[in-house]
């Protein structure tokens, strides 16, 4: 399967899982729990939240535990929140302010998802390999977190 077809499909899922329910918690645990299971090569999947206007917490997560508070601005998920901007991170070891919540990480992948027009939370998700996320991966999880974030209306 090409990946963008992967995708098409994972978002298909995220549909089903999602559709009907208003649980903001239980959906971002479902969503996490989907993209650890279907994505090859991965060490943690899930979501920090907007705690206040500075401040990312810990939401729902499958992998190791991992940093509970990150300062908006600070390591990738803080950059992706601050910037409202899909961050994509070859190797977090040469990415500026990198927080290392597990060592095992080498590269990373943060989406922002917007309810009401700002920043609400970020998924994150890392890979023990360098260079594990590309293009289609950016466009493939972008069009993931637009289905979750139609439900947060």
């Amino acid at each position: 399967m090409q990946k963008q077809e992967f995708y098409q499909s994972l978002v298909k899922q995220t549909e089903s899982l999602i559709t009907g329910e208003t649980n903001i918690i239980a959906n971002m645990a479902n969503i996490s729990a989907l993209l650890f299971t279907s994505l090859d090569d991965v060490n943690w999947a899930g979501f920090y939240l907007m705690d206040s206007p500075s401040e990312l917490v810990l939401g729902p997560f499958q992998g190791n535990p991992a940093c509970i508070r990150i300062p908006v601005g600070k390591g990738v998920c803080g950059t992706a929140a601050s910037t409202a901007k899909t961050q994509l991170v070859e190797d977090v070891h040469a990415f500026t302010g990198h927080i290392a919540c597990d060592a095992a990480s080498n590269s990373e992948i943060v989406i922002p998802i917007h309810k009401n027009g700002e920043v609400f939370a970020v998924l994150d998700i890392d890979s023990p390999s360098l260079a594990r996320f590309d293009s289609d991966d950016k466009q493939g999880l972008e069009a993931l977190v637009t289905c979750f974030e139609a439900t947060l209306a």
